[in-house]
């Protein structure tokens, strides 16, 4: 913990915003050290274009998150999809 904060919450905003801006490229998944889903969706997104659409919500989802419930989904559980 540093800062009163849960470790890996460092995370959410870069990947929050990652997955917004930069969704079909799966920069979002690398920072959460999700090789595989991240080139899944690159292919996602030159396949069929619904890589950059995942990437978007999956972004907001984690903004919308509570820093001790993004830790425990994506960090601790490796949940790799929304």
């Amino acid at each position: 913990m540093s800062n009163g904060k849960p470790a890996g919450s460092e995370k959410k905003i870069a990947a929050g915003v990652c997955g917004i801006l930069l969704g079909g490229l799966g920069v979002h998944k690398f920072i959460l050290g999700y090789t595989k889903e991240g080139i899944i969706q690159i292919l996602l997104s030159l396949l069929c274009g619904i890589g950059a659409v995942v990437g978007l919500i999956e972004g907001i989802i984690y903004l919308t998150k509570s820093d001790e419930n993004f830790v425990a989904e994506y960090v601790t559980n490796k949940k790799g999809w929304f």
